[in-house]
């Protein structure tokens, strides 16, 4: 069934949009003094590449904004992501180890945790993400790292039928662009080896009720918002889902810090997503954006 769609999703390279992209990428020049810096920055950097190598690299990466995922550095290229994504790798650093275990990022976008997590010494790596820019994006960047990092265009349905099992999955942002989340989360619960780990991210509310918002529309300006829970509520989606031994790890606002409109995005961010007169609310009303980060344990049987 994967193999399938494998063949069906890797298609969106001869897409309109995309194609052009896939040629540049194709193009990007090949040298063999690669150096690699891997800390918030992602860096690649070589003594051989040239003016026009630069142009290359620099307007390929142009080529496939927004950047929503990094930052990272190639060569005189700075890519300025949207999202400051080391905060919240920094944030959950502290509470995993994956070193020589198999691990799965679930909508892993461009890579970014993934390239991160090599210092790690993890015994494997693979992304899930059906996304056709970010792909590029990741391709782009491993390019010139060579990471190893297995990337699928695939998303949460399809973990529990994956190949082999996770030790520890990810599952950063998700769920709320799940319309059923408890089944989302019963797939990421198959997806994991007898003990392992799922690290959860996803927007809360407020309060100590077992309830969960349901936008009636758009959220944050975002259309595929479905669920936002009180973290009682997610805690009960994860016992449904068959996980034990919840920790909550993390509690922290969106800030402007953090998410910010960048000359490497098109469009709006954070700051258009609030309301102007009252920032603790989005534009439609709602609280604004909060997350939770949490982990849980498949139990051993």
């Amino acid at each position: 069934m994967l193999d399938r769609i494998r063949e069906e999703r890797v298609k969106c390279i001869e897409w309109k949009n995309i194609k052009p992209i896939w040629k540049a990428i194709n193009s990007l020049p090949k040298v063999d003094d690669i150096r690699v810096e891997i800390d918030s920055v992602i860096s690649i950097y070589s003594d051989s590449f040239t003016e026009d190598d630069e142009n290359i690299i620099y307007s390929t990466a142009k080529l496939m904004q927004p950047w929503r995922k990094g930052p990272f550095r190639v060569s005189k290229t700075f890519i300025d992501s949207e999202w400051r994504s080391f905060i919240k790798y920094e944030l959950l650093k502290p509470h995993f180890n994956i070193t020589n275990k198999i691990v799965g990022d679930i909508g892993c976008n461009n890579g970014y945790y993934l390239f991160r997590m090599l210092n790690e010494k993890p015994k494997k790596l693979v992304g899930f993400d059906p996304s056709p820019i970010p792909y590029c994006q990741f391709k782009f960047i491993d390019h010139f790292l060579k990471s190893g990092i297995t990337y699928e265009l695939l998303g949460v349905e399809h973990v529990e039928f994956y190949e082999h099992k996770f030790d520890t999955l990810f599952c950063l942002g998700v769920l709320y662009h799940r319309s059923d989340p408890i089944g989302s989360l019963k797939s990421l619960y198959r997806g994991l080896n007898s003990g392992g780990e799922l690290i959860l991210d996803t927007f809360m509310i407020d309060g100590d009720d077992e309830v969960s918002l349901t936008p009636k529309q758009r959220y944050s300006k975002i259309p595929n918002v479905y669920f936002i829970p009180t973290i009682n509520a997610l805690k009960n989606w994860c016992y449904r889902a068959g996980f034990e031994k919840l920790e909550v790890i993390g509690v922290s606002k969106t800030e402007p810090y953090e998410q910010r409109k960048t000359d490497w995005i098109d469009g709006e961010s954070l700051e258009d997503f609030l309301d102007r007169d009252d920032n603790s609310r989005t534009v439609e009303g709602y609280p604004a954006p909060k997350r939770v980060y949490l982990k849980a344990k498949k139990i051993k049987k």
